[in-house]
């Protein structure tokens, strides 16, 4: 599929947007109107089969990265869905590790889980960060420097002298490593047309969502034979093969296409775009500092972020704190050990990866759908009738899991719940990403940094009240809560569906100096 954007405001690179205003009043944001065929769109670049137009329109340059090979653009995604997936896989070792930890550093099981949750709440906060400087310095140099920073902390866990050592590096490690995570979206709205976007979202979701399973499913096979530590160094190793591929691969690819091309800054070398050299020599083509510093919490103020952001904290967070908490359970209700812990890990990973094989063709396929029956029209609010299909596997999960872990059903049941609930946020996290991202593509950092904000302080929150919670008031009743705020937050959907295009059109535009 290929869209063009609708919109009322008309710019050189939004031409397409007349399209639609001959059978449609004119509005911010209206939509992506597909038909290569239509009145208007002679003029206009195509995919090869003439069919769809490609929006954005793509320069002549060669530097323009719309223009860059498929083999180029996708290798860029994988490393960058490579880097995204070190932070949650990192954070979530401690799942496993904290139980020699605990032993090693005198300290209680809920003691060790502080380093975890400081370490989750820096995942969100540096995201935010990150897209304020890649608006500043660019792209490739903020990926570079913090991977480098994320690895040299990462290390540090794996050698740490004491407590305090270990939870500093696990903090600092947080907010460095997440670059790709809160940036992830920049780099997919840069080098992909509008009709890519759910396709390639998917995969980079797929990573992230997919490596706080990994991480503990390797973890428990390690201890069970070597040093906690061990696991971190695992990790490290990680770390540095991103890093070694951002160096080999790694490019460039802010580019403003409202620039003439005589204007337009040269590219001369890899070396200096990767530390920020060259960057830095055209800095005043971009955002002042202060520009860029404010960006984050403008795209924020607009009532379809802000409401997506407090949809995906409320079926996010149980994800985190599920999946930090769980062995803590399974341990003395199954009597497993790190091995069986481990393979118990399998459940979410198949679920992830059921996820983002439908999704290749789901969410294709619903957008599709509704530009059918609004005559060629997509409106962003199109991609949420994915939740429709994904609340009812995460509800069903969640009081899956409550009762199993209170009544002591068997393992496969517990296994049953979890996989149902990850099904679910796969689907739901790739359509809110591409709801957010087709409202405010000028704005596609900002809107990735908030979504990752909102799960991993949720997340932050949980871990820290999942277990106490659970004793308190057994989980049968505590998961249940959660499957009920998983659904009641449905009506955030609902409102988003109805209002959302008023809400887009009353607010306006993000008027930022760049994309």
């Amino acid at each position: 599929m290929s869209f063009a954007a609708a919109d009322a405001e008309k710019g050189p690179t939004d031409v397409a947007s007349t399209m639609v205003s001959s059978d449609s009043s004119p509005q911010l944001h209206s939509g992506y109107a597909l038909d290569a065929s239509r009145s208007g769109a002679e003029n206009l670049k195509a995919t090869p089969d003439g069919k769809v137009i490609l929006i954005p329109q793509p320069t002549d340059a060669k530097d323009d990265p719309l223009n860059w090979s498929q083999f180029k653009k996708h290798a860029i995604l994988l490393v960058i869905s490579a880097t995204a997936f070190l932070p949650d896989f990192s954070t979530s070792i401690g799942a496993v590790t904290l139980i020699p930890q605990s032993v090693e550093f005198g300290r209680t099981q809920d003691g060790m889980l502080q380093s975890m949750v400081g370490n989750l709440f820096m995942l969100g906060a540096g995201g935010v960060i990150v897209v304020a400087l890649m608006a500043y310095f660019g792209r490739l140099p903020v990926l570079f420097w913090f991977v480098v920073m994320a690895t040299w902390q990462i290390a540090w866990c794996a050698a740490p002298a004491n407590f305090e050592q270990f939870m500093t590096a696990r903090i600092l490690n947080g907010f460095f490593s997440t670059v790709a995570q809160g940036g992830g979206l920049i780099f997919i709205n840069d080098i992909f047309f509008v009709h890519e976007h759910a396709r390639k979202i998917n995969i980079w979701s797929f990573f992230i969502i997919l490596s706080p399973y990994l991480g503990p499913l390797l973890t428990a096979f390690i201890i069970s034979k070597y040093d906690w530590n061990w696991a971190f160094w695992l990790s490290t190793l990680l770390h540095g093969l991103c890093l070694i591929a951002i160096v080999l691969i790694g490019e460039e690819t802010y580019y403003d296409r409202r620039i003439p091309k005589s204007q337009q800054p040269i590219r001369r070398s890899r070396i200096r775009r990767l530390i920020g050299i060259e960057q830095w020599s055209y800095r005043h083509q971009r955002n002042s500092f202060l520009e860029a510093i404010s960006r984050p919490a403008l795209a924020l103020f607009k009532p379809v972020v802000f409401i997506s952001t407090v949809y995906y904290v409320f079926i996010f967070a149980w994800v985190v704190g599920i999946n930090t908490t769980l062995s803590i359970f399974l341990q003395p209700l199954y009597n497993f050990g790190p091995v069986q812990i481990g393979y118990f890990y399998f459940t979410p990973i198949i679920a992830t990866i059921i996820g983002e094989v439908s999704g290749h063709w789901l969410h294709d396929a619903n957008a599709a759908f509704w530009m059918r029956r609004n005559k060629g029209l997509l409106e962003p609010e199109a991609r949420l009738w994915v939740v429709w299909l994904a609340t009812p596997f995460m509800v069903a999960g969640i009081v899956l899991l409550g009762f199993t872990l209170q009544d002591g059903y068997h393992y496969m049941v517990c296994a049953l719940g979890w996989g149902l609930y990850v099904f679910g946020i796969m689907i739901s996290t790739v359509g809110l990403n591409a709801y957010v991202l087709d409202s405010y593509p000028e704005a596609s950092g900002e809107v990735a940094a908030w979504l990752n904000f909102s799960r991993t302080t949720g997340g932050f929150v949980v871990t820290y009240l999942q277990v106490r919670w659970a004793k308190a008031m057994g989980p049968k009743n505590s998961f249940g809560v959660q499957a009920a705020i998983v659904a009641g937050a449905f009506v955030l959907i609902l409102v988003l569906q109805v209002y959302g295009k008023r809400l887009r059109t009353w607010s306006g535009k993000l008027n930022f100096k760049t994309n």
